[in-house]
């Protein structure tokens, strides 16, 4: 009777250790869904690889990110963002060719905002997970250069003197415990995320 009383304890505590494992993946991929689709990336395209395409594309950069408190003063969603980020594409595209003219180039750019797929991608300590994720995507000339990102909202890419930083004050109001550990521990949520993706396939 012991005996088979210790074989029921013992699968008892197996399966409350299986489910308390499932529930926390699926919590986690929760989490990284509701992460994915609270932010609006910026994404710059370069001309080409070449050095003067490359420092052009960072003088766009730099001319938006110090503008972007003005174009998404008003946004406290992301859906606030991305009207505000629909509304403003022709000022983009504006401040962003000005800028090439003003260091001699006449580079074409086209602004839009577009829902595209992004590798796991690392910046100044923080890693966004791979996925999709909305966009607003800035061609610069034949747009076949490297491209830089960052995330435009919430505000966190903040230029100072001539680099850019974390706007840290953003980034603790708007993401959650759970969230700023899957941004800055990435290894521990990998594996798990790509189990939690394939599931979601299957079942789309």
């Amino acid at each position: 009777m012991k005996k088979y009383t210790g074989i029921i304890m013992t699968a008892s505590m197996v399966l409350t250790i299986l489910i308390s494992n499932a529930l926390s993946f699926v919590d986690d991929g929760r989490r990284l869904d509701e992460l994915r689709g609270s932010v609006l990336r910026l994404h710059i395209l370069a001309n080409s690889d070449n050095e003067e395409d490359q420092r052009l594309k960072l003088c766009v950069r730099d001319a938006l990110l110090e503008q972007s408190g003005e174009l998404f003063a008003c946004a406290d969603s992301l859906e606030e963002a991305e009207a505000a980020a629909e509304a403003e594409l022709h000022e983009i595209e504006r401040i962003a060719r000005e800028t090439l003219k003003s260091q001699g180039s006449s580079q074409t750019v086209t602004a839009k905002l577009v829902d595209m797929h992004f590798d796991e991608r690392f910046y100044d300590g923080l890693t966004m997970p791979a996925g999709d994720y909305k966009a607003l995507r800035v061609e610069l000339g034949e747009a076949e250069g490297h491209n830089w990102w960052c995330v435009m909202y919430p505000p966190l890419c903040l230029p100072a003197a001539c680099r850019v930083t974390i706007n840290k004050t953003a980034e603790e109001e708007h993401f959650n415990k759970k969230e700023l550990d899957i941004m800055y521990r990435p290894k521990k949520y990998r594996i798990r995320f790509a189990v939690w993706d394939k599931l979601k396939r299957l079942f789309d």
